[in-house]
């Protein structure tokens, strides 16, 4: 579990450049740093017009504890006529993340697969968001649609998670 002195927090603009390498902001670094090596990262395509970059030890704990109990469950029949689930599953787990590698400055590569998902074209710029346990980058216009949809709740959201 993520205590508080833990979380990635704030929101950086940065400019993608013509082959698609954004420059992570060093305050964010150095807190997704604590989270393992990183040089070895894992970009993940959250929403549309969203991507994450996570520490890729953190992400395959959270990821392989989940499938180890989905496995777990096949092996005992219980997901039986959850066939299609469990294909839709195996669909997006073969699309949706990807191991990427910062650079010694902390410059990130988009591969050609998340481009379109994040739909920026090179020259324009991006947001970086903290989001406690991970890093988001945003495309702008999509970020103000996730505000404008889920900032009315913050104030539920924070005293249901501090109860």
């Amino acid at each position: 579990m993520v205590d508080s002195d833990d979380f990635i927090l704030g929101e950086f603009p940065r400019t993608l450049d013509e082959r698609f390498r954004l420059q992570v902001p060093g305050e964010m670094l150095q807190s997704l740093w604590g989270h393992g090596d990183l040089k070895d990262c894992v970009l993940a395509k959250e929403r549309p017009g969203s991507l994450s970059l996570w520490a890729t030890q953190v992400w395959h704990e959270r990821l392989e504890k989940d499938l180890e109990l989905i496995k777990t469950k096949m092996q005992a029949g219980r997901l039986e006529g959850r066939i299609e689930q469990v294909q839709r599953l195996g669909r997006l787990l073969s699309t949706r993340h990807a191991a990427v590698e910062l650079s010694e400055s902390g410059r990130l590569l988009i591969p050609k697969s998340f481009r379109g998902f994040l739909g920026v074209e090179p020259g324009a710029q991006v947001l970086f968001v903290g989001a406690a346990i991970c890093l988001e980058i945003w495309n702008p216009t999509a970020w103000v649609e996730y505000l404008g949809a889920t900032i009315p709740e913050f104030r539920k959201l924070l005293d249901e998670l501090a109860d």
